[in-house]
């Protein structure tokens, strides 16, 4: 895409997209509506409806949904980890117990190891009921949760010490547990207890060990949500500060324009002022329509500017030139929307509105070790402390932020007076051809 753009007349840009989108002027001289807007059908206004409150709106009753995040929806929003641990820590404590007799050689292995299943399948209860028991701090810190976690295993330790003792010593004692003197006179509730008590001190390590196990896994989840809740918070934050940056409309260039569209009219050039009106509209449709994160190709991101510069034309008939270079391999790369926009206009402002002579406004891209470059250069009067003298302005600086916060350090954007006269303002890239 090469070229360069002068003044043209109205015939060349009044009947274009202009004509097609609006159609032909009826017998009033109004043009069809334009696509997209809505309109009342005939005989119908806004006065013909019944007046509705919102309380006759079955959508803001029952049927209205409510959003919140996971960790509010749901009671046991870990209940997955808690149970897949205990899970694991009682089969492990199965196989282990197993593999001891099967190695000890003991005595009565069938009836020791059905024992030992409801042993584990108690524990297995007794670490749920901790769990349960620890759902109230479960949104403190790690210290509060192992401080809670370490004194509810000594209850779950010292109950499973009582089943184990009376599942093996107490109900249907197998011949091997009649014949263990040290555990004699179990029937005594005293010495149960005695007995179950002393017995915890072991247990408690197992308790404890999967307490541990647990809030780490559950602080771990915890934070991994953060982290995507941080990420999204961030990620939106951007997308907002992108939006609000593309949205800010140079209110110069609006009143500039309208004030050209009054003068036009008074002096009945409607011709051309119907033209520049219909750039007008067509300017701040796509301004608005387009999506600030998105990436299209630079063929598609030059037509805005372009589309820009035959407005201030119209305005600067004998003071503005556009020349736009842009080769064809580089038509197709990928850039962000909008970011040459704010360039032009500055060059607009401060090269051309304020120069009594005519300026050139040219906008050239190259590749260059991988990157894309794109110059936008005016040859207008740089005038003390303007961008020409030390201020970026808001829209360069946005320019740069934007690449910034899309590339990183591997795009970056220089500008200030050229040495041949007028301001430059230099951006690069990652040279980007897909979608």
């Amino acid at each position: 895409m090469r070229g360069v753009v002068g003044g043209r007349t109205g015939k060349e840009s009044g009947g274009g997209a202009g004509d097609a989108m609006l159609g032909e002027a009826d017998s009033r001289g109004y043009r069809r509506p334009l696509p997209g807007f809505s309109t009342n059908a005939p005989g119908l206004s806004a006065n013909d409806r019944r007046a509705q409150s919102f309380s006759d709106d079955a959508r803001l009753g029952g049927g209205m949904d409510i959003s919140l995040p996971e960790s509010d929806t749901r009671r046991l929003p870990d209940l997955g980890v808690a149970l897949k641990s205990i899970l694991a820590f009682w089969l492990l404590y199965m196989a282990l117990i197993t593999l001891r007799a099967v190695i000890a050689e003991f005595p009565d292995f069938w009836g020791m190891f059905a024992r030992r299943a409801a042993a584990a399948a108690v524990g297995s209860a007794l670490t749920f009921l901790v769990y349960l028991a620890m759902r109230p701090v479960a949104r403190r810190g790690l210290n509060v949760k192992a401080a809670v976690a370490a004194l509810l295993s000594i209850p779950g330790s010292i109950l499973f010490s009582a089943f184990n003792i009376w599942i093996f010593y107490v109900y249907a004692p197998l011949e091997t547990a009649r014949n263990d003197a040290s555990m004699k006179d179990m029937s005594n509730w005293n010495t149960f207890w005695k007995y179950a008590v002393e017995g915890s001190l072991s247990w408690y390590f197992i308790f404890a060990a999967w307490a541990a196990f647990y809030v780490a896994m559950s602080q771990a989840k915890q934070l991994r949500a953060a982290d995507r809740h941080a990420a999204m918070l961030s990620r939106e934050a951007q997308e907002a500060q992108l939006r609000a940056l593309r949205y800010q409309i140079n209110p110069h260039f609006l009143f500039n324009t309208l004030n050209s569209l009054s003068s036009l009219i008074l002096s009945q050039k409607t011709d051309v002022a119907e033209r520049m009106l219909m750039n007008l509209s067509t300017f701040f449709r796509a301004t608005l329509s387009a999506d600030p994160t998105a990436d299209v190709p630079l063929e598609e991101e030059i037509k805005l500017p372009r589309l820009y510069l035959d407005i201030e034309q119209i305005r600067f008939p004998d003071r503005l030139t556009v020349e736009v270079d842009v080769p064809e391999a580089l038509q197709s790369a990928r850039v962000p929307v909008l970011i040459l926009q704010p360039i032009v206009e500055n060059a607009v402002k401060y090269g051309v509105a304020k120069s009594r002579k005519s300026v050139r406004v040219g906008i050239v891209a190259y590749e260059e070790a991988g990157r894309l470059h794109i110059k936008v250069k005016d040859d207008g009067e740089t005038l003390p402390g303007e961008p020409g003298e030390g201020g970026t302005g808001v829209g360069l600086k946005n320019v740069c932020d934007r690449l910034v916060a899309r590339y990183g350090n591997r795009a970056g954007c220089m500008h200030g007076p050229d040495p041949d006269g007028g301001y430059t303002v230099h951006i690069y890239m990652p040279v980007v051809k897909h979608g």
